[in-house]
């Protein structure tokens, strides 16, 4: 599970990799559940046929899934990660998952915490060759009792109990699990893709296109 990420906030690298603009000046690079960055989906008019309106677009939302019938915002703190094998069935992401409310999250890298050693390590996981990650989400919109809408967004995981790399993390006797990383060639597909034919994306990313590196150190794990 993914509770620590650095989102990509450089906006010429997100242009370049993603096709979209920075949503606001405000949106998080460290991002923890419950902060605002940012989140990126198909634009609502990309079918009218107009060359102006860009493919996809890039929003402020909360790191954590805020259903609509939530109450408040506190639900975020327990909803930022969803797993691809219940998420049809969850009451706080079923909707989104119905609808293929789709989204991609911008990361430059994620942390995960290594407990060979005995304690946890917080360790930093990009890709290989140092490009951005695009994980595979859903959105939704929220109201607040004032009217406002806010949006906010999950990243799917799946399991990782015998990936070469990402079985590292977490507690031994729980469950490992991984974010579900996006190849660059398909973002398209899956902003588009409906809810049945979702679950052909949720796939675990190959090992070696990952580098985990702890923090102050230079070597690579």
């Amino acid at each position: 599970m993914c509770a620590h990420y650095e989102s990509v906030h450089d906006r010429a690298r997100l242009q370049a990799h993603f096709g979209v603009d920075l949503p606001d000046e405000s949106a998080r690079r460290d991002v923890w559940p419950g902060y605002l960055s940012t989140f990126i989906r198909r634009h609502p008019q990309a079918d009218v046929g107009d060359d102006a309106v860009p493919a996809r677009e890039a929003l402020l939302g909360s790191f954590g899934l805020i259903p609509h019938w939530a109450t408040d915002t506190k639900i975020a703190r327990h909803t930022y990660n969803a797993r691809s094998e219940s998420v049809a069935e969850k009451p706080s992401f079923r909707d989104a998952w119905r609808k293929a409310q789709h989204c991609i999250i911008p990361i430059d890298t994620f942390f995960e915490p290594d407990w060979r050693s005995g304690k946890a390590v917080p360790t930093r996981i990009g890709h290989a060759r140092g490009e951005p990650l695009g994980a595979a989400g859903l959105w939704s919109a929220w109201r607040d009792p004032q009217g406002q809408t806010l949006h906010s967004f999950t990243m799917l995981t799946v399991n990782a109990d015998h990936h070469p790399l990402m079985n590292r993390f977490h507690k031994p006797t729980d469950e490992k699990r991984m974010i579900v990383i996006l190849p660059p060639a398909r973002y398209d597909d899956w902003l588009q893709a409906n809810a049945k034919d979702s679950e052909a994306f949720l796939q675990a990313w190959p090992a070696h296109g990952l580098a985990a590196e702890e923090p102050r150190q230079t070597g690579l794990l």
